[in-house]
């Protein structure tokens, strides 16, 4: 794809990027510099603009060459992109997504540590207008894919990329915004940090937000339709009973009323098993959608049903509830203890969180 090229002078020379490349980085980090305002301030000394030749640098060669060496490889073991996402936002490389997981990354470590000495932020009025916001896009997406799928008469047991006339574009529209949903998401441990409730930052919680947008960017690149859509709907579904449960749980007064958290995780583990069965029929009764992406996703759900049950076992037991009890006693700051995340028994990612009294907001 042919880009009007934009020089962009370095200490070393000039960067080339592609304007559709340049605004999908420029953009990127301007989200991310205005969720680490507080984590870290030396971003915001930084013009939006003068970060591009820096990541430029980090590369040590041009941006250009760095996204068409990515672009070789990635056709070579996955093969020819889907034409039909060219020049969509975010996907023309897979730069930005890489730097946006790396970042999130960078300040689910430095965030804590930013945090330990200062006093936690309410974000009450923020949170309920968040979780809003999510349960409302996780409810469009889910009614668009259901009605795509039945405008396309989708097979449950398979179905092509390429056998869903107009409705194939309905849905990838869809799982765009699907895909796009898992960066705001990052904000789900964003809040975590800055209201200091470090125990939520889990080993699941991270592997989960981390990994779902980098492959979900890949899904978009080279299968953004057909057998795809199965997952997205179901968790689409259970993201607007889950982000309805979290933006009631920030009203201290709903709090008493609400009562099905245990069977969202169920919910979840649910879809994850629907997810395989459904992908497994693919594999036994194949079509055109490509196998090697059955095999991964199968074992993605695996790796999720593993964690979310350990989760749900330390969790709801007689003894995990007692652990979590005391637990809350000594780390809420006058907020549900499950606020968009997963509590588990696993090792928090800072585990040096002295214990303090309830704070009042």
């Amino acid at each position: 794809m042919l880009f009007t090229q934009l020089a962009v002078p370095t200490p070393s020379g000039s960067c080339n990027l592609g304007y559709s490349q340049l605004t999908s980085v420029c953009v990127s980090l301007l989200l991310i510099r205005r969720t680490t305002r507080a984590f870290l301030p030396c971003l915001l000394q930084v013009p939006c603009v003068s970060l591009v030749p820096v990541c430029c640098l980090a590369c040590g060669f041009k941006m250009e060459h760095f996204d068409a060496s990515l672009s070789t490889y990635f056709r070579a073991w996955l093969g020819p992109r889907d034409t039909r996402v060219e020049g969509w936002f975010l996907l023309d490389n897979y730069v930005p997504t890489l730097v946006c997981s790396i970042l999130y990354l960078l300040i689910v470590w430095l965030g804590p540590k930013y945090m330990k000495t200062r006093q936690p932020f309410s974000c009450r009025g923020i949170l309920v207008v968040y979780n809003l916001g999510l349960t409302l896009l996780s409810l469009y997406m889910f009614c668009e894919l259901v009605t795509g799928v039945w405008e396309g008469q989708y097979n449950f047991f398979c179905q092509g990329t390429r056998s869903g006339g107009e409705a194939d574009m309905k849905i990838i529209r869809v799982l765009w915004w699907y895909y796009f949903s898992k960066l705001i998401e990052f904000m789900d441990t964003f809040f975590f940090i800055l209201r200091k409730n470090n125990h939520q930052i889990t080993v699941l919680h991270v592997y989960h937000h981390a990994s779902m947008l980098n492959i979900w960017w890949f899904v978009m690149n080279w299968v953004p339709c057909g057998h795809s859509y199965f997952g997205a709907t179901l968790n689409s579904f259970i993201h607007v009973l889950m982000y309805s449960y979290y933006g009631l749980s920030s009203i201290p007064s709903m709090r008493p009323y609400l009562w099905w958290k245990k069977y969202i995780t169920q919910g979840q583990l649910l879809q994850f098993v629907l997810t395989i069965i459904q992908t497994s029929c693919g594999v036994i009764w194949p079509c055109t959608f490509p196998l090697g992406w059955l095999y991964f996703q199968i074992g993605y759900m695996i790796s999720l049903i593993t964690l979310f049950t350990n989760f749900y076992i330390q969790t709801y037991n007689k003894k995990g509830v007692s652990r979590r009890r005391e637990h809350q006693k000594d780390h809420q700051n006058g907020s549900v203890a499950a606020v968009n995340g997963h509590i588990s028994s696993f090792s928090s990612l800072e585990n040096n969180v002295k214990p303090r009294k309830q704070r009042k907001d």
